[in-house]
């Protein structure tokens, strides 16, 4: 990406961290704000696809797996356009190193409004297919800030902080789609598609506001020019090479399940909730990722001495959370309670217990991100399989729960797989951003399992099953850092 590659090239050289460009952290404190907005920005945008697909589903008389492809569309973007970047870097040719990487922002920014404006004729026309090349414009504009976002945050700084890094600022994208299934349901239920046009009306004039104001702040180079070398270096890399398998499987298995939820919820042994309630659980799934990012910066910066002080902060935070999750039941769901929509004081017992347990798996991994990652995917799957063979409130806040330990897998992914790549670092990331394709394939081989009516739903959940698993391995195994050739 712009201007990254090179201090790594340097640190190649003078034997140092990769992270020779920074010397004060308090200089680097306003791009990191910036970035930050950006991560807030597209976790929003993403997690409106989930209040799109019932929507969807719903309007246009969809089976399960059309409705998935509102995910597909949208993720097929990541694929085309960082393998068009893949093969130009292959050929010595970087374009956001060309334009700046402040004008690459301003590009991805332009691009997504303008992917917003487009649900207005999709809706006026009522064409599901015109709705899903608006979703590939608009993540089009994500895919170019994610290709600079995600090893810019991780390189701005030292080395053994990057995965810190990235879940603070991931943790800020989390806090997006925790948000968006509250907003989202509440403007988007309840009418015709004419409740689409609104809130992608008002996310363009947002979009389009950011980018002028990035326009006339200064973003500060973390490098010089940066001179790329012909070739797919990056294929040289094990671990980079099983990283871009594991990131496909983390994002398809992660968007999989947060498509299913609505639905999941409306089943009669499950929770038996009409959409309009059931969204609100939404923010749940997507909100425990933003808890357990926020706690991933602490207890993953390899540096940080884990006091108990911050054991005690952590904690408070935590059970707060499995609090707020208490007190949101009463107020969405049980206010006015009718059949089959009260819920027990069993709930937050339930939340709580999973809440701790993610909090002794934050101290037995604590700055061991390879193991600690393999170790909350490992407890995914024990979720699943609740999920798949449970019913009511364990089989649902088992899933919902799934959100804490989905929170630090993304940013500890990336920053396992561009460890030590060198000259290689932009080349790889590309190739990482590019697998998150995994968001537009896997939720369809889920949605085939829906069957009629959602009587297959749950078993469905085996996909994003197999796809943890995978994760467990690279967590545990893939990660380690290896070059097999030169």
């Amino acid at each position: 990406m712009a201007g990254i590659s090179a201090p790594v090239s340097n640190a190649v050289k003078d034997n140092t961290s990769s992270s020779n460009v920074q010397k004060d952290n308090k200089n680097y404190k306003v791009p990191l704000i910036v970035i930050t907005s950006l991560f807030f920005m597209w976790g929003f945008i993403t997690c409106l696809n989930d209040i799109l697909i019932p929507k969807f589903k719903s309007h246009f008389a969809l089976q399960g797996w059309e409705a998935m492809l509102v995910q597909s569309a949208f993720f097929s973007a990541y694929f085309l356009i960082s393998f068009i970047y893949f093969i130009a870097s292959a050929g010595g040719f970087d374009l956001i190193s060309k334009i700046g990487y402040k004008n690459a922002i301003i590009l991805g920014l332009s691009i997504c409004g303008a992917g917003c404006l487009l649900f207005i004729p999709a809706a006026d026309n009522e064409s599901f297919y015109q709705f899903l090349g608006a979703l590939f414009v608009l993540a089009s504009g994500i895919t170019i800030l994610q290709m600079g976002a995600n090893p810019y945050v991780a390189l701005l700084g030292p080395a053994e902080g990057s995965s810190s890094r990235l879940n603070m600022t991931q943790a800020f994208n989390a806090l997006g789609t925790t948000i968006a299934p509250v907003i989202g349901g509440m403007l988007i239920f309840g009418g015709g598609l004419e409740t689409v046009k609104m809130p992608y009306v008002g996310l363009a004039s947002a979009l389009f506001g950011l980018a002028l104001i990035i326009a006339i702040i200064p973003l500060p180079k973390v490098s010089g020019e940066v001179s790329l070398e012909k070739g797919i270096g990056a294929w040289k890399y094990s671990h980079l090479i099983l990283g871009v398998l594991c990131i496909f499987f983390y994002v398809g298995g992660e968007v999989s399940i947060g498509s299913a939820i609505i639905n999941f919820l409306e089943l009669d042994n499950i929770a038996g909730l009409p959409a309009e309630k059931a969204d609100k659980f939404l923010s749940f799934y997507w909100g425990g990722a933003m808890v357990g990012r926020f706690f991933g910066a602490v207890f993953l910066d390899e540096k940080t001495d884990i006091s108990k002080q911050k054991g005690i902060i952590v904690s408070v935070i935590m059970l707060s959370y499995a609090l707020g999750v208490f007190l949101m039941n009463k107020h969405f769901i049980i206010g006015t309670p009718e059949a089959g929509e009260v819920l027990d004081f069993t709930t937050p017992v339930i939340f709580m217990g999973v809440a701790v347990l993610n909090l002794i798996a934050f101290y037995i991994g604590k700055n061991k991100p390879g193991f600690t990652l393999g170790l909350f995917a490992s407890i995914v799957v024990g979720l699943l399989l609740i999920g798949i063979v449970g019913k009511g409130n364990i089989a649902m806040w088992s899933v919902l729960s799934i959100g804490l330990f989905n929170s630090i897998m993304f940013p500890t992914i990336f920053t396992l797989a561009i460890k030590d790549l060198g000259i290689d670092t932009s080349q790889g990331a590309s190739l990482l951003i590019m697998a998150i394709v995994g968001g537009a394939i896997i939720p369809p081989i889920q949605g085939l399992l829906y069957g009629e009516a959602n009587s297959g739903l749950q078993f469905s959940f085996v996909i994003p099953l197999l796809c943890y698993l995978y994760i467990a391995y690279y967590g545990f195994v893939g990660s380690k850092p290896k070059r097999v050739s030169q």
